[in-house]
């Protein structure tokens, strides 16, 4: 049997703002979905409501999913009937409600051997906050919120 091919999900409040920043932040590529957006409003099979305008006013401006923003390994091939990604990939999906309680999973960042403090501090730029600095035995870490409070860590 061959193995699951999985997405993670992220729910949020702000899907493309969270896939900017994850972009970002693991140096992979925004999803755009703008040809498969344009096709379908053309054809009236979504509504405008369903849409959004990504990046307005900047070069990169493109239709997307107003409750769907993804993001994507830069190494890993991409449908070109829809522009997700085939491989490595996070999915952000607006949800009602926020965030009340502390994930029960995370992503855990392993930056180069020595770059951690500046790899936190690049990540602080985009906008993310340290919660605090992990030092045990086994090794140590910085625990760290995206833009939306989610945690994660920076090895």
């Amino acid at each position: 049997m061959e193995p699951l091919h999985w997405k993670l999900v992220v729910d949020c409040a702000d899907p493309h703002a969270q896939a900017a920043f994850w972009a970002a932040a693991l140096r992979y590529e925004e999803e755009d979905h703008g040809g498969l957006v344009g096709k379908l409003l053309a054809a009236g099979a979504v509504p405008a409501g369903a849409t959004t305008t990504v990046h307005a006013g900047r070069p990169e401006e493109r239709l997307g999913w107003h409750d769907l923003a993804g993001v994507r390994h830069p190494d890993d091939p991409v449908s070109e009937e829809n522009g997700a990604g085939l491989g490595r990939r996070i999915l952000f999906q607006r949800v009602p409600e926020a965030k009340t309680v502390k994930n029960r999973l995370h992503l855990d960042l392993h930056a180069p051997a020595g770059v951690r403090d500046a790899e936190v501090e690049r990540l602080e730029a985009l906008g993310a906050a340290v919660l605090r600095r992990v030092a045990e035995q086994g090794g140590s870490w910085v625990v760290m919120t995206d833009p939306e409070g989610n945690e994660f860590c920076v090895q």
